[in-house]
């Protein structure tokens, strides 16, 4: 179980990374800039959780499989951006995929530290959405979860699922692959689809 979680880590790393560094790449940084992005949007989220939860050092940086890994994934998209364009909102996909993975993993380690299932639901939603702030705000972009569609409340979604099962006693593993296909599910068609909560509208 423990190959299976950093398995899905080192993925939710890696697509993550893939988002920054497309995201890098529009804004036409040099390669250092997409690296420092990439690795951004990867593990900015992950570090905050294991600061919160107090899991000294962070994972990402006890770990240099973490940072090995967004930085291939930097590079990758240094090199072929171009393939990787001709996907349909590759930056979009990548950062629900990412989004997904994170919430589910981030609550997860939250429930093992002790924490409660709300409060690990909390955490789970911190180590999705902190990537993706971190990354918006390098480039001087209003971060997606403040105005995206259903950003931040697909990763309680996705992080809900994992607590109540932990609440219940059901299996973690199942709860996991629910709880990220959720997370993903819904952020996608909310972006597809327009998906949103209301949004503040000033009187002129």
């Amino acid at each position: 179980m423990t190959t299976l979680l950093l398995a899905f880590d080192l993925i939710g790393t890696f697509v993550f990374a893939l988002s920054g560094g497309t995201l890098a790449v529009r804004q036409r940084l040099d390669l250092f800039g997409v690296l420092v992005l990439s690795c951004a949007a990867a593990v900015s989220g992950g570090i905050m959780r294991d600061l919160l939860i107090g899991a000294h050092p962070p994972a990402s940086l006890a770990d240099w499989r973490y940072l090995v890994t967004a930085m291939v994934a930097g590079l990758v998209t240094f090199r072929w951006h171009e393939a990787i364009e001709r996907l349909r909102n590759p930056v979009q996909l990548f950062d629900a995929a990412g989004l997904a993975l994170f919430a589910v993993l981030g609550t997860g380690k939250a429930l093992a530290f002790g924490l409660s299932p709300f409060a690990a639901m909390l955490l789970g939603m911190v180590t999705g959405i902190g990537g993706g702030i971190a990354r918006d705000l390098l480039v001087a972009r209003v971060p997606v979860v403040l105005q995206a569609e259903l950003y931040a409340v697909a990763a309680l979604a996705g992080g809900g699922v994992v607590a109540l099962a932990s609440a219940l006693h059901l299996p973690q593993q199942p709860a996991m692959v629910v709880g990220a296909l959720a997370c993903f599910g819904l952020r996608w068609m909310a972006f597809r689809h327009g998906w949103q909560l209301p949004v503040a509208r000033p009187r002129e």
